[in-house]
């Protein structure tokens, strides 16, 4: 079983993956990257990077194990309640006075944040002009999002993080519990399109009014954190909000002065005209 992978073998794997598949995650944080990547290796059992490459190149299968193992996908509903509670009070009022409201969830993983922006747009009686893009790299985690269906165990917690946002219905109605699966509201999906988008390779597609993409930079390096930083500057109309994770900052990067700080608490920053 492989132990330990070094800096020119773990290149040597990123070459064939975009290669064959066109993913590129060269700039990925690399500690962090290398630390998931050996995590994937002895749970696959291989016994030496040649069949490690060997299988990505020639396994379609395999690849998509890999990318569902080394992509993060730690996600909840209503995470962070108070930027919730923020984006509810200050930045929702703003859009609503636009006829039609565009927001792009970049990197969405497995959904939970992206209905919980619908939960909101219905409270507020924005949801029908609403246009909600989900993206992620990732096709099974688009796959699960688009099923709307969550376990029954998480939903106590999920109801605790919507009532610290400043939600005011029973978060039960929002559901239909069947066995050991919650199933979200069909109302809550009609509003939302889910799509494959890779934030490394892919240019910008629309002009957005709210551009969230919540703990996912944290796992780029200084470089490709700029750069998305830009695809985010270059879909957001003027005026418009971004809004990043909780341990994540514009503070350092290129395009700073590009935007004022609506909350440096959670994060939530607008473009400049």
């Amino acid at each position: 079983m492989i132990s330990d992978i070094s800096k020119d073998e773990l290149q040597s794997v990123l070459d064939v993956i975009k290669a064959q598949y066109g993913y590129d995650f060269s700039d990925y944080a690399s500690a962090s990257l290398k630390r998931r990547v050996l995590r994937f290796l002895q749970s696959a059992s291989l016994k030496d990077i040649a069949e490690f490459r060997y299988r990505l190149s020639n396994d379609s299968a395999f690849f998509s194990w890999f990318v569902q193992s080394v992509t993060v996908n730690v996600t909840e509903m209503f995470r962070d309640p108070q930027f919730y509670k923020t984006m509810r009070e200050t930045v929702l009022p703003k859009l609503a006075s636009y006829p039609v409201i565009k927001i792009w969830h970049a990197g969405c993983s497995t959904g939970e944040e992206v209905y919980s922006m619908a939960i909101m747009l219905h409270e507020q009686g924005l949801l029908k002009r609403s246009r909600v893009y989900a993206t992620d790299i990732n096709p099974a985690n688009l796959e699960r999002a688009m099923s709307g269906i969550m376990s029954t165990s998480q939903m106590k917690d999920y109801t605790q993080n919507y009532i610290q946002s400043g939600g005011m219905e029973d978060f039960s109605s929002y559901y239909t519990a069947r066995y050991d699966n919650a199933i979200l509201n069909s109302e809550l999906r009609k509003s939302i399109i889910f799509s494959q988008h890779n934030l490394v390779t892919d240019a910008a597609f629309n002009e957005f009014h709210l551009v969230c993409c919540r703990n996912v930079l944290i796992y780029f390096n200084r470089t490709l954190q700029n750069r998305v930083m830009q695809l985010f500057h270059d879909s957001l109309a003027p005026l418009g909000y971004l809004a990043l994770g909780i341990k994540e900052s514009l503070l350092f990067s290129d395009i700073r002065d590009k935007f004022e700080s609506v909350s440096m608490l959670n994060k939530i920053y607008r473009r400049h005209r």
